[in-house]
């Protein structure tokens, strides 16, 4: 593959972790301008040459920074602008909200052992007080005076741990106009309560919100489940795949009169994936709900599942553990065999992976995908027409912390294929250098790079986000 060198050109600095990056364009105004969203509850965008602030919603947000010594998966998670956002000031946000911190779902920390069987059956149980928090998908609008007003809830999600709620969460279908919805298991590791695989669990899955429907409901019960909906809103919800880790966001690219989907899964401790489709079946959740009650399987001919929990990527999850006679090497055990059986048709194989340990000369050990765009620009030839993706830190550096950029062509055959590093000549010094997130402006010819320079969001203003040039 083509070695790509790219530029880094600052255009923001000194702000909190920036955890979406979009741009659209206002209502009254005709320049497109980037947007970025904080997960403290910041949103600025670029105006004039200067930062100016769209909406701060940190009273709004749960106080992050909990158990873990600063760093966190919560906070404000999505940002997505209508597409007639420029006529209708309509806009959409996904966050975790203030006053909801519960103890969580499980006491104590989780690793699966195939010898054990209860280990492999975890259930969540008196989920209305063993949750973490609570996750919410609202509607607001830019009225005419510049001030910012929630419509309406769309969603309250209870979460049953810290972590996988996904990142740059909302977006929206060029090709069939609804709101997508991608988040995560729900946490811990391993998916311990399998909810990934469980159809009628909000959790694990991408899933597709007509904001056009139904409208009138504006204050949707805190749920788990999708039975637990009330018609109306389960009346404006189709689930577009299952088996998802965490996700950070969905990129649509053009391709002829129809839409490559280009997906991350983050990985637990082998890869990263990243996986494309073109057709796809989405379920409504009302017939997912009926099917559940009187128990046939429902159709899900062309429907996407990504193969979590029995399937890492490409790989059978596994267990990983030292091995006790030689140091250097390490024991690799399949967790979920039952389990990675029983999807290994069903799963989608990804276009691309990439692992925490890789010693060939050309590659990298990953961390975790922390964004997948695509980029249809000229600026950057070598790139045209490639889904180009982040990693938070790159394992194998020898100085200082730095996150890693690369690419991988499409492929319209389904077959796994390559990647490589993108070289970029940004100089961060000293400074560590996590790639938290990954943007591109409306019609995908600019992609920006948000960076942070701590893994805690509690250690503040240390956010740049550039621009990626020739």
């Amino acid at each position: 593959m083509k070695k790509v060198r790219v530029s880094l050109r600052p255009m923001v600095s000194n702000i909190n972790l920036p955890t979406v990056l979009k741009t659209t364009i206002l209502p009254g105004d005709s320049v497109e301008r980037l947007f970025i969203a904080t997960q403290v509850g910041e949103i600025f965008y670029i105006g004039n040459q200067s930062l100016q602030t769209f909406l701060d919603i940190r009273p709004r947000i749960l106080k992050l920074g909990g158990p873990r010594g600063g760093y966190d998966e919560r906070g404000l998670l999505g940002l997505a602008f209508h597409p007639q956002f420029n006529y209708n000031g309509l806009f959409y946000l996904h966050y975790s909200v203030a006053g909801t911190q519960g103890p969580g779902a499980l006491s104590k920390s989780f690793e699966p052992n195939p010898c054990d069987p209860i280990t492999l059956n975890q259930k969540w149980i008196n989920r209305e007080t063993q949750y973490n928090h609570i996750d919410t998908v609202e509607e607001w609008i830019l009225q005419s005076n510049g001030q910012s007003q929630k419509r309406r809830t769309l969603l309250n999600l209870r979460r049953p741990f810290l972590n996988h709620n996904g990142v740059n969460s909302l977006n929206f279908s060029p090709e069939t106009g609804k709101l997508v919805l991608t988040t995560g298991d729900g946490g811990s590791g391993y998916d311990p309560l399998n909810l990934s695989q469980d159809n009628m669990e909000i959790a694990g899955k991408i899933i597709e919100i007509d904001v056009v429907k139904n409208t009138s409901i504006s204050n949707p019960p805190v749920v788990t489940r999708f039975n637990e909906l009330p018609l109306p809103i389960q009346e404006t919800l189709t689930i577009m795949a299952k088996g998802v880790r965490n996700i950070p966001g969905i990129s649509f690219q053009r391709y002829y009169n129809q839409y490559f989907k280009h997906v991350g899964n983050v990985g637990q401790d082998l890869v990263e994936s990243i996986f494309s489709f073109l057709h796809y079946k989405p379920i409504p959740v009302p017939q997912l709900v009926q099917a559940s009650l009187l128990k046939p399987e429902p159709d899900q001919d062309g429907f996407i599942n990504f193969g979590w929990r029995g399937w890492e990527g490409a790989f059978p999850t596994s267990i990983i553990r030292d091995c006790s006679a030689n140091p250097a090497l390490n024991e690799k055990t399949i967790a979920y065999y039952d389990e990675t059986i029983k999807t290994s048709v069903e799963r989608l194989p990804p276009l691309t992976s990439y692992f925490h340990k890789d010693s060939r000369p050309d590659k990298f050990g990953g961390t975790a995908l922390t964004g997948v765009q695509s980029y249809m620009g000229n600026a950057i030839p070598d790139l045209t027409g490639s889904v180009v993706f982040t990693d938070l830190a790159r394992r194998d550096s020898q100085s200082q912390v730095k996150g890693v950029l690369a690419y991988s062509p499409v492929r319209t055959d389904g077959k796994l294929n390559d990647y490589s590093v993108i070289e970029t000549d940004y100089n961060f010094g000293a400074q560590s250098a996590y790639y938290v997130s990954l943007g591109t402006n409306l019609d995908q010819t600019k992609l920006y790079l948000g960076v942070y320079g701590s893994m805690k969001v509690t250690d503040f203003n240390q956010g740049t986000v550039f621009e990626i040039v020739p």
